[in-house]
């Protein structure tokens, strides 16, 4: 079992940048895969992008060429650079972990893009 907090979310500019970090309640190096998704009002959850323990990274095409994503296993940390925001990237974000069989998730942080 893992808990997942996140941080780093609220309201910036349209262009401008945020970086979300996710806290694993234990070590992350053995977790395969862990992810950040997003859910905006009225849709459905979605990948944003997802980083496995192998290295291998995929990002969802909204979020291609803007966000990076990266973990920090000596920290049990994930992130979630966003740079060039859009008013289309308003949505909750939340962290993914899975732990086969399981999928764990945290709570969520708002990103608001406006001016």
């Amino acid at each position: 079992q893992v808990q997942l907090v996140e941080s780093g979310g609220g309201l910036v500019q349209p262009g401008g940048s945020l970086k979300l970090s996710c806290a694993a309640s234990r070590s992350i190096t053995a977790i395969t895969r862990m992810g950040w998704y997003r859910q905006a009002p009225g849709k459905e959850r979605e990948l944003v992008a997802d980083i496995f323990s192998s290295g291998r990274i995929n990002y969802a095409d909204p979020g291609k060429g803007r966000f990076t994503i990266s973990r920090d296993n000596a920290k049990n940390t994930v992130y979630l650079q966003m740079n060039s925001l859009k008013p289309e990237d308003t949505a909750v974000y939340f962290c993914n972990a899975r732990v086969y069989p399981y999928d764990y998730w945290g709570q969520g942080t708002q990103v608001t893009v406006s001016s």
